[in-house]
């Protein structure tokens, strides 16, 4: 039986958590793409500065 009849039977208070869950479930998700494609770049750049704090150590 799809879910999408039930929507009209549900109270407010459950329309709004599903929302709410819906939301929530996307915001991880792009979060999720987003670091996975960033982490690289924060990689080499936290690299980068550890080796010049180094160099200007010496």
């Amino acid at each position: 039986m799809p879910l999408i009849p039930r929507w009209r039977y549900m109270t407010d208070e459950s329309k709004a958590l599903v929302k709410r869950g819906a939301v929530s479930l996307l915001v991880v998700f792009v979060a999720v793409v987003v670091l996975r494609s960033l982490l690289p770049w924060v990689l080499l750049g936290l690299i980068a500065w550890l080796f010049w704090s180094w160099v200007r150590r010496r």
